[in-house]
């Protein structure tokens, strides 16, 4: 469930360890897959049958160098599955931009895996920076989200927001014959 005006989060958790890498949340054989059917893989070298377990609404929770390895879309890939916030120890640069520009926000905080478990039931006030354990009624505190992310987010995207803005136009321009 999510609050889109505050980018608050409440959800169940999936968690994962250290140093998962970009092909382990979307291996090379999604990409042979149509695009609406590339999230069925996710995660399946490490936890088969993963995406057919995720609800929408669900939380990502991993601990450090999350995301680590190239620029395969995994922000798509995670929303497609139905996870609406990624929250981990630390996450690569280049996945934390790959999510937000999906419109899922994404979250370093440094002690998130040990505060939390699959299973759990966490809210993440991504404006606010708290995560917090419902069940134990724990927390941490953390620097929030940036401004220009939150806003990406918001918009459902970056490309939702470039449109919005008329940066881009929703038909692409076709140039008359000569």
């Amino acid at each position: 469930m999510t609050d889109g005006t505050n980018l608050a989060y409440t959800g169940r958790v999936w968690k994962f360890g250290d140093l998962i890498n970009t092909d382990m949340i979307m291996p090379s054989a999604a990409f042979r897959l149509p695009g609406n059917e590339q999230h069925t893989l996710c995660f399946e070298a490490i936890r088969p049958g993963w995406a057919k377990q995720v609800r929408c609404g669900d939380i990502l929770v991993a601990g450090e160098n999350f995301g680590m390895g190239s620029g395969r879309p995994i922000g798509e890939v995670l929303r497609a599955c139905g996870i609406v916030a990624v929250v981990a120890e630390s996450i690569n640069g280049l996945a934390m931009r790959n999510c937000v520009n999906a419109g899922v926000p994404a979250l370093n905080c440094p002690g998130v895996a040990a505060l939390l478990d699959d299973g759990d039931t966490a809210r993440v006030d991504f404006l606010a920076g708290r995560i917090e354990n419902v069940a134990q009624k724990k927390s941490l505190q953390v620097l929030p989200l940036a401004p220009l992310l939150a806003e990406i987010v918001s918009a459902g995207g970056v490309i939702p927001m470039l449109l919005k803005e008329g940066y881009l136009h929703a038909q692409p321009f076709v140039p008359a014959s000569s």
